[in-house]
């Protein structure tokens, strides 16, 4: 069920109770639930919170924003969190959990919200480490005991230090890594539409061109969709942690109802609480130059976000917004093959700069696909 202003009853009054609790509206202690009005204030508190997180700014409460409000009533502290199997818990309290005992040295994976398999382990740890019932239940008394230690690792962020790590022993050939390439949209959902354009044909199309580009290197890729099929963001990030790939990349091209909207942007895992993958980050702003220095479309940056394609994934995992249908130089350029080309081409390119970390790296823009087939044959003695 999806929420929008005109609604009204139990639901809304869900909604409403839970932006209250955010300081986001002021509470209405005086209605009964069947009284609650999707009115404008909620409106607002709708689309402030949606921004505050990341998500798509409509205002619509559908599932991604339902589960966001449902996350954030959670503080450390506020209930017991364990490990269950059928429905694991989630909210900002699993995050807080995640990124304290990160800091101290144990290794939770990203902090997602998720209290998973990751996170019950070092929850034992911890509790064996510390003198405490090794149950991974995270509750009193263990909350206690970590207000009271301070934090142990330094140099860095624990996330960073490890995925560094994990892209430095890969080494810099390209052959064997394994790339996840993730089309945006598919089958009942097409995406932006201007005439018969399609966002989800032309994203499949560049996944396509760079999945050939990937394969000829000797990359293992994988496609998260076919052309008629449209995963959740939830199980387009299973797949890729399910063939325990190197690199996500998410292909997306936008519209908008304003034609003046256009550019390229890159996105990584990360929230404002600082929460990052710092090597994610790495391959963003890699993408984002490569990109805007071959096609020359507008530079819209680089920017974090905690969108479930970037946050469920255990790899470094990029989304890239390849312009705009809506924009007419942006929908001119798209609908040319040559460009598309091109823009597999960079993000290649840009895959195998993170992995070079600066050896033997040309200046951007100027590194092309025979070039890098020619390092690649250097680096095998072929």
């Amino acid at each position: 069920m999806v929420l929008r202003r005109g609604d009204s009853g139990p639901a809304v009054a869900a909604v409403r109770v839970t932006l209250a609790s955010l300081g986001l509206i002021p509470p209405d202690p005086g209605a009964t639930p069947e009284q609650a009005e999707f009115d404008e204030a909620t409106d607002g508190a709708v689309r402030a919170f949606q921004q505050h997180r990341g998500l798509l700014v409509d205002g619509l409460v559908g599932p991604a924003t339902t589960r966001a409000l449902n996350d954030a009533r959670w503080t450390l502290g506020d209930r017991t969190l364990s490990y269950t199997l059928s429905a694991p818990m989630t909210g900002d309290d699993v995050i807080a959990l995640q990124t304290r005992l990160l800091e101290m040295g144990y290794d939770t994976g990203r902090p997602d919200g998720v209290f998973g398999p990751a996170t019950d382990r070092s929850v034992r740890e911890y509790q064996r480490n510390r003198g405490l019932p090794e149950d991974g239940v995270f509750g009193p008394e263990t909350l206690r005991d970590l207000t009271r230690i301070g934090r142990m690792v330094t140099g860095g962020r624990p996330v960073y230090l490890r995925e560094y790590q994990v892209v430095r022993q890969a080494g810099p050939r390209l052959r064997g890594k394994r790339i996840v390439i993730d089309p945006a949209h598919g089958a009942n959902d097409p995406g932006w539409v201007e005439g018969n354009v399609r966002a989800a044909d032309l994203c499949f199309d560049i996944a396509r061109r760079l999945e050939a580009r990937m394969t000829a290197t000797g990359m293992s890729t994988f496609l998260t969709r076919g052309a008629h099929q449209n995963p959740s963001a939830e199980d387009r990030a299973h797949i890729a942690n399910d063939l325990d790939a190197d690199l996500l990349i998410s292909l997306h091209i936008d519209g908008t109802p304003s034609p003046l909207a256009a550019g390229l942007a890159t996105f990584h895992f990360g929230t404002d609480a600082g929460n990052t993958s710092t090597m994610g980050e790495s391959l963003a702003e890699l993408v984002q130059r490569e990109l805007v220095a071959r096609t020359r479309m507008t530079d819209c940056r680089v920017h974090h976000r905690p969108w479930d394609v970037l946050r469920m994934t255990r790899m470094p995992a990029v989304q890239i917004e390849l312009g705009y249908l809506s924009n007419p130089q942006d929908r001119a350029n798209l609908i040319r093959e040559d460009f598309r080309n091109t823009m597999a081409d960079g993000i290649l390119v840009a895959v195998k700069r993170l992995y070079l970390d600066g050896r033997d790296d040309p200046h951007t823009g100027t590194f092309t696909f025979s070039d890098l087939m020619e390092q690649e044959r250097r680096v095998h003695g072929l």
